[in-house]
């Protein structure tokens, strides 16, 4: 089987896979590095290619999707509310400035 045969893997990887690439995708990473990462991400969940018996039977490792919640507004609430407000003023009189011209 030669590198980056899919083959092995269920249809239901290859949605997940396919499904995580778009995020990527949507978030400004290039094509062949969201590929990458998907397939990286599926394989670290299911340990790899599921069909003819390669690694069935064991529980999936779910931690992969939830790091990014867990990783989600970390640095903003390590801010003070003041300076978290002071940057929402800025941000209003910037749209504001924007949209007048």
């Amino acid at each position: 089987m030669p590198r980056g045969d899919k083959s092995a893997y269920t249809d239901k990887q290859k949605r997940q896979a396919e499904h995580i690439e778009e995020g990527y995708e949507d978030r400004g990473v290039p094509n062949e590095e969201a590929e990458r990462r998907a397939w990286a991400t599926v394989n670290k969940t299911s340990g790899g290619g599921k069909k003819s018996g390669s690694g069935r039977g064991h529980a999936e490792n779910k931690e992969p999707e939830k790091k990014g919640s867990k990783k989600g507004g970390t640095a903003s609430a390590s801010r003070s509310a003041e300076s978290r407000s002071e940057s929402a003023k800025k941000a209003a009189a910037t749209r504001k400035k924007n949209a007048a011209s």
